[in-house]
């Protein structure tokens, strides 16, 4: 059985919800990511940043990136996926909720990350072209 350990990327790294969103994006260059997990104070995931986010929400809108926090941005109820959970939980996980990328937790803490790029690294093409038109179809969703 294939797990979301086997092909999450390790080293995924939490923003704080308190940090501002230029260093998060300092962050994201020094990590070469888009994403960021957001954290709370208790290091429990709260939400997801993208570069995509910070633009839009924040720089897009006139609004200074450095006193506009992770926190202020992160929306909605953040998916996350268990280190343990079989490929196929992954899928139905990111196709049902229409995410591109995918927190994975072990013992209530930050492993990892699945993405796009690892998905098509660990799967077939017949897979990787079924998550992608699951995804992607026009629901009226955002995919992060």
């Amino acid at each position: 059985m294939t797990t979301a350990g086997d092909i999450m990327h390790r080293g995924a790294q939490w923003i704080p919800a308190h940090e501002t969103l230029d260093r998060a994006a300092q962050l994201m260059r020094e990590l070469g990511v888009g994403a960021l997990p957001i954290s709370d104070a208790n290091e429990r995931l709260c939400g997801i940043l993208t570069d995509r986010d910070i633009v839009v929400g924040c720089v897009a809108l006139g609004h200074d990136p450095s006193r506009v926090t992770a926190g202020d941005l992160a929306q909605g109820t953040p998916r996350w996926i268990d280190a343990s959970a079989d490929i196929s939980e992954v899928l139905r996980e990111m196709q049902d909720h229409q995410i591109r990328r995918l927190p994975v937790i072990e013992n209530k803490r930050l492993v990892g990350m699945i993405s796009e790029a690892d998905l098509a690294r660990h799967l077939t093409e017949e897979q990787v072209g079924s998550w992608a038109e699951h995804v992607y179809a026009r629901t009226g969703h955002s995919a992060h």
